[in-house]
């Protein structure tokens, strides 16, 4: 089990886990005779802190700089104890050191009592989700061991983490100087009726193991090896998390592809019929399916990741110009790489300070709670559920510039298009004729080429224009006018109801598009969220979106045409563009 010990500067982090090593038998034989001796030589008092801070920096400033790690087991299970720094200058060191521990010793002085860094290490392990914490109020010797003393830090920091909502699993009164409270004898507390340190670390829950959560394995890539007739395509990646085995129903999202596993691949075994946690693999699927990289992969009837393009999150930013609004990132998470804004800042914690407040930036080693809206959509969990698919990177000019967590799910405006889109889809009767075999014979692909832009710019005459071209070369296309569908399908709704029109005219675009046909349809005014609404139903990847002298730059338009142009000339560059795009081919 993993702990970080962290706390304020001096009030004796590294000293606890010494006694804690010491009074468990876990170092390595003669090292502590080692330590005394070589304090002795150099006119040090000895300090079981030295037994941790290895550094020679550490041991002459008598801090802790980096995050250090140590082993030792009690009656129970085995432990990774992390030494978190607790000056200001490493808060960084510190953030990397609690990041996978599941959970926390918090160190007050009884002498100096609540200090700044007690208050901001809390908020960090707020930040990073760790709930099972302890308070360790180290000490005591230098207070006489006074009850009045404890019982005062304890109430005051109660308030205080009340504030910040975390609730603190105890308080335990220590000297780890003199072995008091750390593994046995409580010495001058005999006032105190709880466990000891090490008692109250046996008390803690377990995480689950990655191999008992959910199934997660976000796809690293597709590949393909055609010699001596192997035709497969094989989706590798890493098993983050829960296991897998041949013949589970799989759904990729957030495409929401669905198949069966046929098998799992790996290189230089014997057969495999199930895939865990941890492992690297692949897979074939009975049904194939066209996936991307950064899909994940998930068990159909297991609980699923949420798909959205917002997600709330905490972020610890270490980039050196600020994080802005203005700007657009690049957020990682897993093997997902997708262009991301700042979207809300809900609060700010300074690293100077301890004032949290609502700002349009976020500075260096400054720790942000805020709204992050990703340029499509993203499959994702909670930090606190699954890790690996709840934790992200931001990239910023090629730079890691940031860090983060997912701290709470958002819908955003495409939820219930979504959700309806999924049900279509699940409930979806097949056609006899396979879309292959309609590609195949009508020596296209099926797609929608949408062309949007201002109201009065002329769409319509490069989309009659286009849908001739593409008929007279042979192609099978159908120009789909939203005025008549205004005038038919819609006729029983009012015109005001431009989301549930954009909603219909999406969906007869999809059927046109079952039945193999290029579609060619125009609409003014379309907005970021409405092209994405129609994205959704139509699948991004088979849609083309052509914005002729508008101003729609968000990262969802294919081409971008002048209004000033003729009508010939953009035409072929939507030509162009569908060759480019591979859209038509001959046989």
């Amino acid at each position: 089990m993993n702990i970080v010990i962290v706390g304020h500067v001096d009030h004796g982090k590294s000293t606890v886990i010494g006694r804690l090593l010491a009074d468990t038998n876990a170092l390595p034989s003669g090292k502590l005779e080692s330590v005394k001796e070589r304090c002795k030589r150099e006119s040090k008092e000895f300090e079981y802190a030295f037994l941790l801070d290895a550094l020679h920096d550490e041991q002459d400033q008598g801090i802790t700089i980096d995050s250090a790690r140590c082993f030792f087991k009690s009656a129970k299970r085995d432990y990774i104890i992390i030494d978190a720094p607790g000056h200001i200058e490493f808060l960084k060191n510190m953030i990397s050191g609690a990041a996978r521990a599941e959970a926390a010793l918090l160190v007050i002085d009884a002498k100096e009592g609540i200090q700044e860094n007690s208050k901001r290490h809390a908020y960090m392990l707020s930040m990073l989700g760790i709930d099972q914490v302890a308070v360790v109020v180290n000490k005591m010797d230098l207070v006489d061991y006074s009850k009045e003393v404890f019982e005062k830090i304890k109430s005051d920091y109660t308030d205080f983490l009340k504030d910040i909502g975390i609730e603190a699993r105890t308080f335990i009164p220590v000297s780890a100087l003199k072995g008091d409270n750390i593994v046995s004898e409580r010495g001058e507390l005999g006032w105190f009726s709880g466990g000891n340190v090490l008692e109250v670390l046996d008390s803690f829950s377990k995480e689950k193991e990655d191999e008992e959560k959910p199934f997660r394995m976000p796809v690293q890539g597709v590949y393909k090896f055609t010699s001596k007739g192997d035709s497969r395509r094989i989706i590798a990646g890493r098993v983050e998390s829960g296991k897998v085995k041949v013949g589970d129903k799989v759904i990729f999202l957030p495409s929401h592809k669905k198949s069966e596993i046929s098998s799992i691949e790996s290189f230089n075994t014997g057969e495999k019929k199930e895939a865990f946690a941890g492992e690297c693999t692949g897979v074939t699927l009975k049904e194939q399916v066209y996936v991307n990289r950064g899909d994940v992969m998930c068990v159909e009837d297991e609980k699923l990741p949420f798909v959205s393009t917002l997600l709330k999150a905490n972020i610890f930013w270490m980039g050196k110009a600020p994080m802005s609004m203005e700007k657009k990132y690049k957020l990682k998470l897993g093997t997902k790489d997708i262009p991301v804004k700042l979207k809300e800042i809900n609060s700010v914690l300074d690293a100077s300070n301890l004032e949290s407040s609502k700002r349009e930036t976020i500075e260096r080693h400054e720790v942000a709670e805020c709204l992050l809206e990703c340029q499509n959509e993203i499959a994702y969990d909670l930090s606190k559920d699954i890790e690996s698919t709840g934790r992200f990177v931001i990239v910023d000019d090629y730079n890691i510039a940031g860090g983060g967590i997912v701290s709470d799910t958002i819908e955003d405006e495409q939820a219930k298009v979504r959700e309806q889109v999924f049900l279509r889809d699940e409930r979806w009767y097949e056609s006899g004729v396979d879309f292959r075999e309609r590609a195949l014979r009508y020596g296209q692909r099926p797609k929608t080429i949408l062309i949007t832009g201002p109201s009065g710019v002329d769409k319509k005459k490069i989309a009659r224009s286009l849908e001739r071209l593409l008929f007279e070369r042979g192609r099978k296309v159908y120009y789909l006018v939203i005025g008549n569908l205004l005038r038919g399908l819609d006729a029983d709704i009012g015109k005001e109801n431009r989301e549930e029109h954009i909603r219909r005219m999406g969906e007869v675009a999809h059927i046109l598009m079952e039945a193999g046909l290029m579609v060619v349809q125009t609409a003014s005014d379309l907005s970021a969220e409405e092209l994405r609404s129609l994205q959704t139903i139509v699948d991004k990847r088979d849609i083309f979106v052509v914005d002729v002298g508008g101003n729609l730059n968000d990262g969802i338009v294919d081409l971008s045409i002048s209004g000033e142009d003729s009508v010939e000339v953009n035409v072929m560059k939507i030509m162009d563009m569908l060759k480019f795009k591979n859209v038509m081919f001959d046989y």
